[in-house]
């Protein structure tokens, strides 16, 4: 096997690998983003009552089950108002910006109770009017200090946002720095609650003094709870569509499918074009080439001095080591010893070897021919024997 054919397998064995690397980190891409796309699906989002992550709170709906409440999950308004009416149920709902006032105001005036549990101001606004948020409690448990039965069944908790009533129609409980930790509305039957369920419903703190008590009694008074989580695409505001729903369904696949056919492509031409040539390795080239070829290029350039120069130079490497005078020789004495040699003039040999600089590329050719002279003269002194009778 030659040199050439050697090098060719193992910078193909090298590229063959950097392939399967990349490759490699792929398929581990896309694997470790299938994961941890699993792992979030499987957390949801915070107060969900799926979820099994700290902030999540299927805990507090596994009780409620437990106690013969029935925990409807509806993740679209259409599903909740569709439980409601089917249903004397308890509405669960957290913020939900994504709808109008009206769809809210809709929504929760289909339920028998309603808990808020994520409560803004629009929230307070629509639905317990004249309330608002008073601000975040100072750490520890506070006591009910109310007369509402329910926060006085389950004792002291720690809230967390602070809400200030309206008027003297709402109940307040849990007082705590400038506001109250729970909000109660009851008209008629109908009760409309707030509270922060971060810090008190959430499966990290649902075991945590009176939390699961409270939550049980807000939220169990009736056999079905309907927890509405509302989702991105659940809403009745008015949204410029975007390029992905203007386009057919078919366009993101094909788009994809380009891609990886672009990639493919670029792999494929990627590679050395044409058969592999053999070569016996190492290749001998003259100097002179080398030399003439650059002095080829500055001439093509119109730069005759840097020709010359190279040419000269060259020239002068040639004859110092003809004439045996060494390789620390100075120009000018490499051209007295030329002269001396050949019974050349010395003016001339300095002029064609030193002095004289080309104007043009006539005059280039002129220096060529004439230092190839002087070369040839040199020979011809050296080698006697060589010359023609």
């Amino acid at each position: 096997m030659t040199d050439v054919e050697v090098r060719t397998t193992s910078r193909g064995r090298r590229i063959g690998g950097w392939m399967a690397l990349g490759v490699g980190v792929v398929v581990i891409g896309i694997v470790g983003s299938l994961m941890s796309g699993l792992g979030a699906w499987s957390e949801r989002e915070a107060l969900d009552p799926e979820s099994p992550a700290p902030l999540g709170t299927r805990a507090l709906a596994e009780i409620l089950r437990d106690h013969g409440v029935d925990v409807i999950v509806a993740r679209d308004r259409a599903t909740a108002s569709a439980a409601l009416a089917e249903h004397e149920a308890t509405l669960v709902m957290p913020d939900a910006p994504a709808l109008t006032d009206a769809a809210l105001e809709e929504l929760g005036a289909a339920a028998a109770d309603l808990v808020l549990i994520q409560p803004r101001s629009r929230d307070l606004r629509l639905f317990l009017d004249g309330s608002s948020l008073a601000g975040a409690a100072p750490e520890g448990a506070v006591a009910p200090d109310c007369d509402l039965a329910e926060a006085t069944r389950s004792g002291d908790v720690s809230p967390g946002l602070l809400l200030a009533p309206g008027d003297d129609s709402v109940t307040a409980c849990y007082p705590a720095g400038d506001g109250w930790g729970l909000l109660v509305h009851d008209d008629g039957g109908r009760r409309v609650a707030a509270i922060d369920a971060a810090p008190l419903f959430v499966n990290e703190a649902l075991a945590a003094d009176g939390n699961a008590a409270l939550a049980i009694n807000l939220m169990g008074r009736h056999p079905v709870v309907v927890w509405y989580m509302p989702a991105l695409f659940d809403t009745d505001l008015e949204t410029t569509p975007t390029l992905g729903e203007l386009t057919p369904p078919w366009v993101s696949p094909v788009i994809v499918l380009l891609l990886v056919a672009g990639a493919a492509a670029g792999i494929w031409r990627g590679r050395r074009f044409g058969p592999l040539v053999r070569e016996r390795l190492p290749v001998t080239v003259r100097v002179g080439e080398t030399t003439e070829g650059r002095a080829r290029l500055y001439a093509r350039a119109g730069d005759a001095g840097h020709a010359a120069a190279q040419l000269r130079g060259a020239t002068l490497r040639r004859l110092a080591r003809k004439l045996a005078i060494g390789p620390a020789a100075r120009p000018d004495q490499i051209a007295d010893a030329a002269a001396t040699r050949t019974g050349i003039d010395r003016q001339t040999v300095r002029g064609i070897l030193i002095d004289d600089i080309p104007a043009s590329g006539a005059e280039l050719l002129s220096l060529r021919t004439r230092l190839r002279d002087i070369e040839g003269a040199v020979d011809a002194a050296l080698r006697p024997e060589r010359n023609s009778r």
